[in-house]
This record gives C-alpha cells, sequence and structure tokens, in this order.
C-alpha cells in the first residue's frame, strides 16, 4: 500500500508540476504571438491609412482640380461679357464720333 500511496502522491505532484510548466510555457507562447499579431495588425493599419490618405489626397486634388475648372469657365463669361460691353461702347461712341464728324463737316 505505501508504493500505492507514494504513487498517488507523485501523480499528484507531477500533475501540479506539469499544469504549472504548461501554464507558463503557453503564457509565454501567447505573449509572444500577441506581439507578432500586433505588429503585423499595426502594418495593415498603416498601409490601411496610407491607402485613406492617397485616397483622400487624390480626391483633394480632384476637387481642386474641379474647383479651378469652374473657376476659369467663371473668368471666361466675365470676360465675354466684358468684350461684348466695350463692343457696344464702341458702336455707341463710334456713331456720337460718326455723327460728330459729319456735323463738322457740315460746317
Amino acid at each position: 500500500m505505501s508504493q500505492r500511496d507514494g504513487f498517488t502522491g507523485g501523480f499528484l505532484a507531477g500533475a501540479a508540476f506539469g499544469a504549472l510548466v504548461g501554464g507558463i510555457v503557453g503564457i509565454l507562447v501567447t505573449a509572444q504571438k500577441d506581439s507578432e499579431d500586433e505588429a503585423q495588425e499595426q502594418s495593415l493599419l498603416n498601409s490601411s491609412l496610407s491607402k485613406v490618405r492617397a485616397i483622400k489626397s487624390r480626391r483633394n486634388q480632384l476637387d481642386t482640380e474641379e474647383s479651378i475648372e469652374a473657376a476659369r469657365r467663371s473668368l471666361e463669361d466675365k470676360i465675354a461679357q466684358l468684350n461684348t460691353a466695350i463692343d457696344d461702347v464702341r458702336q455707341q461712341l463710334g456713331t456720337v464720333n460718326g455723327s460728330a464728324t459729319e456735323i463738322n463737316r457740315e460746317l
């Protein structure tokens, strides 16, 4: 019976020691795995952020190009209006000057 008592005590001590060693090894492996996962997640996050920044930059560039194009069209319209106004004034002055020239010739 003493062997049986020794076996039971040794078995329980071995199970406790194995659980303790297994727990420590598990914690170390998990910690290393977590740090690797965190590094991988960080690299994925950085690449995603760079893609988002590139998309936003492209969108801002397109918005800027569109606003420049709209400003150019607006300026072209204003220039056309000014040219029309200048032509009208020239016609009015031409008839006034033409009438004045004709009046001077008659005198």
